[in-house]
C-alpha cells in the first residue's frame, strides 16, 4: 500500500517465499526487490543469494526484526545491498529503496555497527564465493576512507574527519569499490572487517 502510493514506483510482483521471490524477480527484472528474511522453504537469505547470483542489476533490500534474524549477515555477504528494520517508517522505506534503485547502498551507520559487531566472525555466513582482492591494491588514503566506510560515516562526514571535498571522498569511494571488485558500501564494511581493517565495537 505505501509503495502503490508512492508516484516514482510500481509494484510488479510479490511471493511468498524465497523461490517464488527468485523465479519472480529472473522474469520481471525489477530494479528492486524488498525481501523479508523468514519465509518458508527457502528463506530470504538463500533467496538474496539465488537473485544476485543470476542477475547482478536487480537490486536487493533486505527487512529484518533485527533481534530476531541472525541470518542478516549472510543475507549482505550473499549480495544484498542493505537492510531496514521492520518498524521503518513510510518516508524512510520510500527513501531507501530510491536510493537502492540508483546503485546505492542503505547502510544506517547507528544498525551497521549494531549489526555487524554483533554478528561479524560469528554469523553463520558462507565463505566468499572468490577470493578477496588484496587490500594492498588501494592507496594509503583509500584505506582510511574505507577504515571509515566501514565505521558507519557517511561521505559528509568522511569528508568532514579528513578535511576534504565530499566529491572527493565521492571519488575514493568509488575507486575503492572498483579496485577491490566491491559492489557497494554494504560490501565495502564487510570487506573491512574481514581483513581487519576494523575490529567489532570499534567506532573511532
Amino acid at each position: 500500500m505505501i509503495l502503490e502510493n508512492a508516484d516514482d514506483m510500481e509494484v510488479i510482483g510479490e511471493a511468498g517465499d524465497g523461490a517464488e521471490a527468485t523465479t519472480a524477480a529472473m522474469e520481471r527484472q525489477p530494479d528492486v526487490v524488498l525481501m523479508d528474511v523468514r519465509m518458508p522453504e527457502v528463506d530470504g537469505v538463500e533467496a538474496t543469494r539465488r537473485i544476485c547470483a543470476q542477475d547482478d542489476r536487480i537490486r536487493v533490500l533486505i527487512l529484518t526484526t533485527f533481534d530476531l534474524d541472525e541470518y542478516v549477515y549472510a543475507a549482505l555477504h550473499a549480495g544484498a545491498s542493505g537492510f531496514l528494520l521492520k518498524d521503518t517508517l513510510a518516508p524512510d522505506l520510500l527513501t531507501a529503496i530510491r536510493v537502492v534503485a540508483r546503485g546505492d547502498a542503505v547502510v544506517a551507520p547507528s544498525v551497521t555497527r549494531r549489526l555487524l559487531n554483533r554478528y561479524i566472525g560469528a554469523a553463520p555466513a558462507a565463505a566468499p564465493t572468490a577470493p578477496l582482492t588484496p587490500v594492498t591494491t588501494v592507496t594509503d588514503r583509500e584505506r582510511e576512507v574505507l577504515t571509515l566506510v566501514a565505521q558507519g560515516l557517511t561521505n559528509a562526514e568522511i569528508a568532514g574527519r579528513l578535511y576534504l571535498s565530499e566529491g572527493t571522498v565521492k571519488t575514493h569511494v568509488h575507486r575503492i569499490l572498483t579496485k577491490l571488485s566491491l559492489r557497494d558500501r554494504v560490501q565495502a564494511v564487510i570487506y573491512a572487517y574481514e581483513q581487519g581493517l576494523i575490529r567489532a565495537g570499534q567506532t573511532d
